[in-house]
């Protein structure tokens, strides 16, 4: 996606980033948590470095 959290989780838990990208739409479509779990990773993300 736009922000890189996707590539960033998958090699931090070791799964690919088409993988995590699906779950994020799965959890988006599911009950609207992979949006804000998006941001939250992302601001994990930042702080991280």
């Amino acid at each position: 996606m736009i922000l890189g959290v996707s590539a960033w989780t998958g090699n931090k838990i070791g799964m690919k980033e088409s993988h995590v990208r699906i779950g994020f739409v799965v959890a988006f479509l599911l009950a609207g948590l992979g949006l804000g779990l998006y941001l939250i990773l992302w601001i994990v993300k930042l702080l991280s470095k």
